[in-house]
């Protein structure tokens, strides 16, 4: 609906009132005038008819009609007539016409109310002059009897040209008079519009955020205290938007910092709000997904329904739940939201990806089952044959030298598994407690020193050991454990790899790493093990690996020392060509 301004409601009221004003004075103002022209006029011929009365009292006691007729002719001014009538209506003096010429005037109503109040006043068409007359009588008495009627009249055209003349006067003065009052009462509309209309602009520029403006007191106290409690508004608005878009922006930190996901739906269970994290889990746009449904966005229907459940219950939940990729596993907690009237409005998730204690409980399973199933082996050989040899094997040399033969095997193997868990438990715990030392020293030494102790295993099967390494090259690290890390991958190389075959040793750098390979001509490995090869106790060939004399931790020592160092290793084989494993360092 179209809405008027302060001012066009104000000024044409206040113009009504002027016009209504100006018009109402204006006719009271002329009909009053007229009236007092009219009196005045009338006392006018009052005071002309006593000056004749004056005059012809005595002619008209002797008779002498003729001098007072001639009286009236000489007196009368241009405009005004006089008339002399006697008590029975006879004319015996006019100014104008001759008395003999005129009818009898005893039937004019100011003839009669002469006679009868003693004042006669009338305005009516003259048939002698042939115009309208304003006609004014008094009687001339003598000893209370009435002698004559003085009757003096002039033309109601005369008095209109005078009425008219101060009518056009009143006009004008009226339209100035309008005119000025319209301009005033103009500039008295715009100056009481004028703050309403500042006060509109600004209240608009407020509702955009600019809350910083303050209003200009105006002069009326009305406006004033408006003002005063618009700015009032603004500067608490201001305050509590600040106070809100701080509390929010540290929020919105606390959920950008959060590892854990974090997921708000509304009622209907359209995403309100989500973190960076909680996308990243879900594999979704954190930006695009607002205002959509949970079921457009994330395609899990245990996700869904634990939802659903969430908002039609008031308790919380916790629940886990694997992704679309079955790899991830997340577990969930929810509680819905209440507004200001206790509805529900709503619910927050938490997403916890649990996926690497998962990973975790299952590398400890299979750990503890392969630590059992490792050492169960050689603890049962060796259990068996002591047996026998207690049983009376020990009284044939032969066959006790074998056993103790065996049994001395299984002693070796079952000390080299415990050594090597002692040395992955020591790497964990000097890395946790940040026990170990690294020095930015030459890289060189460390190689040739795990080249010299591998050499004699190489050197049974006429393996030529080739290291390629700038005696320059220097790297921030701890010089045993990196000589132990390419021991083993030596060692590796060498139990795998055919007799007169070549093991290379290399070392190069890059702008952000030093990288340690060691790559073997042997029977390489499938890629279906490559993503397992550094678990612990994880053995492509069990048998073969037993029989090498492995304990299937050299791997995973190797990775351990590499993380230690803030690396990695990698590995790139394919069966039957050989592999080539990758220690990575970083320069800094």
């Amino acid at each position: 609906m179209f809405k008027k301004r302060l001012l066009w409601q104000l000024y044409p009221s206040f113009l009504l009132i002027i016009v209504i004003s100006v018009v109402a004075v204006a006719w009271y103002g002329s009909r009053s005038l007229h009236k007092f022209y009219l009196n005045q006029v009338a006392e006018d011929l009052k005071y002309r008819a006593r000056l004749v009365e004056k005059q012809i009292s005595t002619d008209l006691t002797n008779g002498s009609f003729k001098e007072i007729d001639l009286f009236c002719k000489q007196i009368a001014a241009d405009s005004t007539r006089i008339t002399v009538i006697l008590p029975d209506g006879e004319v015996i003096a006019d100014s104008d016409e001759m008395p003999s010429r005129m009818k009898n005037h005893a039937d004019r109503p100011e003839f009669q109310d002469a006679l009868k109040q003693g004042f006669g006043r009338s305005s009516r068409f003259s048939e002698t002059l042939g115009k309208k007359m304003m006609y004014l009588a008094i009687p001339l008495k003598q000893d209370d009897k009435v002698l004559a009627v003085v009757r003096t009249s002039v033309p109601v055209t005369a008095i209109d040209e005078a009425l008219k003349s101060i009518y056009k006067n009143l006009f004008w003065a009226g339209v100035i008079i309008a005119v000025c009052a319209a301009a005033i009462s103009w500039a008295i509309s715009k100056n009481i519009s004028r703050p309403a209309e500042q006060m509109t602009e600004v209240a608009k520029r407020f509702a955009s955020g600019e809350l910083d403006l303050r209003l200009p007191i105006p002069n009326a106290s009305e406006l004033a205290e408006l003002a005063k409690a618009l700015n009032e508004m603004a500067r608490q608005l201001n305050a509590r938007i600040d106070t809100i878009t701080e509390e929010r922006s540290q929020i919105q930190a606390i959920l950008s910092s959060m590892v854990e996901g974090v997921l708000a739906v509304d009622s209907t269970g359209h995403i309100v709000s989500i973190n960076n994290a909680a996308a990243d889990l879900l594999g979704i746009d954190a930006v695009g997904s607002h205002g959509r449904s949970v079921e457009e966005v994330v395609r899990n229907f245990q996700l869904q329904q634990y939802i659903k459940n969430t908002l039609e219950n008031q308790h919380s939940e916790t629940d886990s739940f694997l992704l679309n990729d079955g790899e991830r596993f997340l577990q969930l907690y929810g509680s819905s939201l209440t507004d200001s009237k206790g509805d529900r409005s709503g619910a927050v998730l938490v997403l916890h990806d649990v996926t690497r204690n998962h990973q975790l409980e299952e590398i400890r399973r299979d750990f503890v089952a392969n630590v059992s199933h490792e050492l169960k082996t050689p603890v049962t050989s060796i259990k068996g044959f002591v047996e026998t040899l207690l049983e009376g094997a020990a009284n044939e040399p032969e066959q006790a030298q074998r056993f103790l033969q065996i049994i001395s095997k299984h002693s070796d193997r079952l000390n080299a598994i415990i050594e090597d868990l002692l040395s992955l438990s020591r790497l964990e715990e000097d890395s946790e407690q940040r026990r170990l030392s690294f020095e930015k020293t030459n890289l060189s030494p460390a190689l040739d020193s795990a080249i010299e102790l591998a050499k004699v295993k190489a050197e049974e099967k006429h393996i030529t050991i080739e290291m390629l390494c700038d005696k320059e090259l220097t790297a921030k690290i701890n010089a045993p454990l990196i000589e132990q890390a390419v021991l083993n991958l030596i060692d590796n190389a060498t139990k795998y790899s055919q007799a007169n075959s070549r093991i290379q040793v290399s070392a190069q750098k890059t702008p952000n790493w030093v990288f340690i390979k060691v790559a073997d001509r042997g029977c390489g490995i499938d890629k279906n093990h490559l993503d397992r090869i550094f678990e612990r106790f994880y053995v492509v060939d069990k048998g073969r690996s037993r029989k090498l004399g492995g304990t299937g931790l050299g791997l995973a020592i190797v990775k351990h020392i590499a993380q230690v160092h803030g690396g990695y290793v990698t590995v790139e084989s394919k069966f039957g060509s050989g592999s080539a494993f990758t220690i990575y360092l970083p320069v800094d």
